[in-house]
Parts: structure tokens; sequence; C-alpha cells
């Protein structure tokens, strides 16, 4: 991994022992320091100077977007979705971007906070002990909720959220993002006045050759149509999500031609899936089995001197992905929150895969997890795409672009720009209901590649392509992480899928529909960790 756009941190606040520091700043990339105090440290993989100084108080920041000023910590999160530090004599913060995109965990030692970027220079203060709720979330949901990691020790600060340093006492302070301070009421804003808007965004990358990732669906038509017609530096890639039927190639050729810019497609090979598999759950730390496919692709993005623009939160935001006809019409909180998290759960699997009383046990520590995760969005108006954006979005999804992209590769989110971002949210549910919204958003951009044929509604028979994730090779790697499973945590299994660990690795060619494969790359992904970090963990439902 090189820390080219976004550098490595690692520091402490508090009482801080210098052994400790030492072993952290030693544990990870190589580092420089940015800050040296008795209360607080800062060391940065690049040199790091603040964004404001003015006499003692001082501000850092290691996002994307740079600040400027000496704003409030929960402005400039909220503004340019970055984590950072604050400081004065008196008082000093730790915050992490509004959504919480950029990672930023730690571990408590004492009277002193120690943190990093990363997670694995932290497992140096202490030691490995498993998180059975982050994994199931990991499992049911394909990634954690809250402060959640693998590691028990490690937490992750969540979005909107900072360490506070004062009078020598530490304290974890919560603030409310400004698209939740400011209820978005109803604006009718048309989708030719959110267009306008988008094209606003875009001017902050003027000069700059892009890369829009053209999938087929809406969010990447949209981009790409929005940087052609501001005649920008651009060409579109393609690859495979290796959902079994490679759509989103067929429909991102018609795209590219229709806006006439260059088009790639980046190409895969099933030999090495369990390469690319192995090395994406190690960089994005066990995280999510998400992503795998997304290898190749990120290693080529890395290498073409492009900025990647990101359709992230486009689904959230613009047309109600992930919620349910059931969550729209639910009468009561209790209603509204279990369909959601319905929707963001994965569907029952043509067999069971977890032993009764783990998956008793792991519904239940989800539910309450996912609960706590949304709870300060409960009765927004909004509520139902944030949760999804503040949960999915943030802890699954946006993985490809920050963490497999970048660091090395620069990227955009035009959606999260808070102009973009604030007006988007204000269009009522109802009105994205369906995606009819957001069509009138596409037939603003441009009629004619809005009429093309898109992933978001294929009505058309889909031709069949093999998938890199159920072919031999997956299978013997899966087959083998899932056997570190079953014989370390015997009790998680259920005896059905003991039965087909024990066929061997063609038996896992039966899982062809979309959740026994994710049941599938979960369990294989927690198979990498064990086997990783030599663990035989006690359970908490045997």
């Amino acid at each position: 991994m090189q820390f080219n756009v976004r550098p490595y941190i690692c520091g402490a606040l508090g009482r801080i022992d210098g052994t400790l520091l030492d072993k952290l700043t030693g544990a990870g990339p190589r580092v420089k320091p940015a800050l040296r105090s008795e209360e607080a440290a800062l060391y940065s993989s690049v040199p790091l100077p603040p964004y404001h100084r003015a006499g003692e108080h001082f501000a850092f920041a290691w996002g994307e977007r740079k600040p400027y000023g000496g704003d409030e910590w929960i402005s400039v999160a909220e503004t340019f979705e970055t984590p950072g530090l604050i400081g004065s004599p008196a008082r000093h913060v730790l915050h992490t971007g509004g959504l919480g995109l950029v990672d930023l965990y730690y571990v408590r030692q004492g009277d002193a906070v120690y943190f990093s970027s990363l997670i694995w220079p932290l497992l140096e203060l202490v030691e490995v002990d498993i998180d059975w709720s982050a994994w199931a979330a990991i499992l049911q949901v394909t990634f954690p909720l809250g402060e959640a990691t693998p590691y028990s020790r490690v937490k992750r600060l969540p979005g909107s959220s900072a360490i506070v340093l004062e009078n020598g006492v530490l304290r974890t302070e919560r603030r409310l993002p400004r698209w939740l301070r400011r209820e978005p009421y109803e604006a009718w804003t048309s989708a030719g006045e959110l267009l306008d808007l988008l094209h606003e965004v875009y001017k902050d990358y003027e000069g700059r050759p892009l890369l829009v990732p053209v999938s087929g669906g809406y969010d990447s038509r949209l981009l790409a149509s929005v940087a052609v017609a501001r005649g920008f530096d651009v060409e579109s890639w393609t690859t495979s999500p290796d959902d079994g039927t490679d759509t989103d190639i067929a429909f991102a050729r018609a795209i590219t031609r229709e806006l006439g810019i260059p088009h790639r497609v980046i190409t895969q090979d099933a030999a090495d899936y369990p390469r690319d598999a192995l090395e994406v759950a190690r960089r994005l730390e066990y995280l999510t089995p998400h992503h795998a496919w997304y290898a190749p692709f990120a290693r080529e993005v890395q290498r073409s001197g492009r900025v990647l623009v990101d359709g992230l939160a486009g689904g959230p935001l613009l047309k109600n992905f992930m919620v349910s006809g059931s969550a729209l019409a639910a009468s009561s909180q209790a209603e509204r929150s279990a369909a959601l998290l319905d929707s963001l759960s994965l569907g029952a699997p043509s067999m069971p895969f977890l032993s009764e009383r783990a998956q008793e046990w792991m519904s239940e520590t989800v539910r309450d997890a996912f609960a706590e995760s949304t709870s300060m969005l409960h009765g927004h108006r909004a509520e139902l795409p944030l949760s999804v954006l503040h949960t999915r979005t943030v802890r699954g999804i946006a993985r490809s672009a920050v963490n497999l992209v970048g660091p090395e590769a620069s990227f955009a989110a035009p959606f999260i720009h808070p102009d973009f971002f604030d007006a988007a949210l204000s269009v009522g549910v109802g009105r994205k209901d369906g995606g009819r919204f957001y069509r009138e958003l596409l037939h603003a951009a441009g009629p004619r590649v809005a009429a093309l044929p898109s992933t978001n509604v294929v009505k058309q028979p889909l031709r069949r392509v093999p998938l890199r994730s159920t072919a031999a090779p997956a299978r013997a790697y899966s087959h083998d992480l899932l056997s570190v499973v079953a014989s370390r945590v015997p009790g998680l299994l259920s005896p059905e899928a003991h039965a087909v660990i024990a066929d061997g690795p063609d038996a896992l060619a039966r899982f062809h529909g979309w959740n026994d494969r994710f049941w599938v790359r979960g369990l294989t992904l927690f198979g990498a960790w064990l086997r990783d970090f030599d663990c035989a963990p006690q359970t908490p439902f045997e």
C-alpha cells in the first residue's frame, strides 16, 4: 500500500506512555512527527503541515479535501469529510469525518488513547481477541456496525464523533452532522435544479483527467454525462461485478459510445480469484466480504494517473436503494427499523449455514447493534436513506474507492459534496420511489443516454456467464478456509454445512444463488481471519 494521495497517520492523546507510542509508530508504515507535546502526538507517512495555525492553536486534517480556516471540528468534518486533530492549550480534539468514510481506529490504554488510520499497527499494543458482535454483523449484513471491528480491543471512531482531551480528562463527543441538525423538509427541488448543482460540484475537478467507471446503472451514466457535458478529459472503464450476467459491460458499451468517450473493459481471470480475494480481505482488514471482484480494476486505476469519479451514495440519496416497500409503509419505528434491517441483511440461504444457537444469537446481536447505530436517525424525515448511507454505504460499499483505489490514487465522490447532498436529501422518498425522480434527472442530463438499457431496470432476458467466485479455483480457496472455521469454531456451523465441507471443494458448486454466495464469502473471510491470526476463539453461543 502506497500512501500517495492520503497519508497514513497515527498518534496519541492523553497521558502518553512513550514506550507504547514508540511501539505504535514502529509497527506500521514509516512515519514522521507532525506534532509532539506532552498530551498530543501526531505522526504521518508524509509531511503534514497544519491547515490552520494561530499562536498555540493548530488544526491538522488528512482526508482528500483540504479544509481552511479554524472552524469548529464538526463543521470541518461535515463539510470536507475528513478526520483531523484540532488543538489549543486547553483542549485537543481528534475527530472523524461527518460520515466517517476515512477510518480512524483507536485503543484505550491507561489515561491515553492511541490512534491509527489502520487497525493492524494498533494490534502491537493489545492482545488479539475476537469481537463476536462485529463478526455477527459481517456475516449477516456484510459489514460491522457502530464502533465494532473484528478485534474486541480495537474500536472505530464513528462518523461525526470525536475524542476530546480537556483538563487532562478524555471523553468521547458525538455531534449531529449538518443533515441531522437541519431537517431537510421537501423543497420541491426539480431534477434540472439538482443537475445544475452537480455541474457546480464538477468545477472542483477542472483541469484534472477523470476516470468514470460506467457500469450500466444510473449513477455512473449520470456522472459520465456531466463530465462530458463540461468538456473534461474523461475515460470510462468497466469490469465484471462477478454477478453471473456481465450486463454491466454490454450496457456500458452502449452508454460510452453514445457519450463519445474512450471505453476499456478490465478483464478478470478465474485463476486469480484466490489471490485477489485474500489480498482484498487483508487490505480491508477483514471488514467486509465485498469487493474481491474489484481488485484487478483497482490496480489498473492506481496506475492510470486519473481521478476516479465514484458514484458513492447515489443509490440511497437518489433512488431509495435498499429501502423496501415495507419500510416505506411501516406505521411504527419498530416496524420501520425491522424492515430496513431485513433489506440490508442477507436473505435465507438454500440450506442453514449456521447452527440454530449461533443463528439465534447472531440475529439478536445484529438487531440490537443496528438499532443503536441508527438511533440518532429515528424520526428524521430522511431516516430510511440516511440509515442505509450511515451503515452499508460507509462501512461496506465505500471500501472500494477509499481503501482499494485510495490511498494510492485519488477519488472524487460528487454526490456527497455538501451542496448536492443536502439538495438530494430534501427530495422526499415518495418522489424517489421506483426510481422515478432519478429517471427525470437522467433525462435532464441527456435524453438519449437516459433511454439506454440500465442494470437498475433489467427487463430483457439475461445472458448467463460463469462467475469467478464459484469457479474451481475459488471453490478450492473457499473450502480451505471454511475447513478452518469448521475445525476451530465447530459450534458456529450447522450439521448441513459441516456435511458439505466434509464432501470437498466441489460440493460448494451447489451454492449458486446470491444469498448462498455471500454466506460462503462471509464465512470464508472469517476463516482467513482465523488462520492469519491463529485464533481458536471462545463463542458466546455454546
